[in-house]
């Protein structure tokens, strides 16, 4: 069921009133699942401009145990992107695979990770407050405080969200939510691939998600959604709704998995590609 048009009061903050109406038109609502507690994003001042939680994304995954984490490797390039939307979404990517080295109990990649979080929060602004994440992340690392560990996370997604959104770039506060996302979904279907069932199966076929992403995607400043490899991200999104949509009785299919695995796959290159430029 398609959620309803979601309106944002503070829109003022980042588009000019004329943009307004043209800006929301086709937004969907967030997936309610995927939100923290609506009182502690109210506080941190973030309101309807909040992406889904990576955290919350990650949730859901606990029971697709394991992760074939070693399947999808994925290197932090040592040369930053130029591009802030660039540098937004490798920090979705980023963040994500923090929380699946802590899911699959790889802590001793704790330090690198906090370094290389460290890197792409100041660049983006933030990093006064990652800072801090960053040196708790490895203390609850050092102590083997796995629960400590994803609340590190979460907050640091939060807080990168607030300073973006002071900043009023709330666009890239959505692109981080997005490649948190894509890296999470390509382990994920990856995981049900090699161990199917139907079960496990619905826990990545979320047409709603895919819904929400898509409809993201297409409301960014045109400066990014323009970009070839946003219209490529945005027509695979809604291809891959149509593969998670079941009829009613209907029932998921390898043939689904392995077909969202594969525009996953091809969505995290899409999503990796770099633009030269601010």
């Amino acid at each position: 069921m398609k959620a309803r048009v979601m309106l944002m009061p503070l829109i003022a903050l980042v588009l000019p009133a004329m943009a307004q109406e043209e800006a929301t038109e086709g937004l969907r609502e967030i997936p309610p699942d995927l939100l923290e507690d609506p009182h502690v994003r109210e506080e941190l001042a973030i309101n309807e401009f909040t992406a889904p939680s990576i955290s919350r994304i990650f949730d859901s995954l606990e029971s697709l145990a394991p992760l074939p984490l070693g399947d999808h490797p994925r290197e932090t390039p040592d040369k930053m992107p130029l591009n802030r939307a660039d540098l937004a979404i490798e920090l979705g990517f980023l963040i994500a695979d923090g929380f699946l080295v802590v899911q699959v109990g790889e802590l001793g990649k704790v330090e690198d990770f906090a370094s290389q979080l460290t890197r792409y929060a100041k660049a983006l602004g933030a990093g006064e407050k990652i800072n801090r994440h960053a040196a708790s992340l490895l203390e609850s690392a050092r102590a083997g405080k796995v629960d400590q560990l994803k609340k590190e996370l979460s907050a640091t997604q939060k807080d990168v969200e607030m300073e973006l959104v002071t900043l009023r770039d709330a666009d890239l506060a959505h692109l981080i939510s997005l490649g948190g996302w894509i890296r999470a979904l390509h382990v994920a279907s990856g995981a049900v691939e090699k161990q199917f069932s139907e079960e496990r199966a619905r826990e990545v076929m979320r047409e709603d998600i895919a819904d929400y992403y898509s409809s993201i995607v297409g409301s960014l400043e045109p400066r990014i959604a323009e970009r070839p490899s946003f219209i490529e991200m945005r027509n695979l999104l809604s291809g891959m709704r149509s593969v998670m949509l079941l009829d009613e009785g209907e029932t998921p299919s390898e043939e689904n998995i392995a077909e969202i695995h594969k525009k996953a796959a091809e969505l995290s290159a899409l999503a990796l590609k770099r633009e030269e430029g601010p």
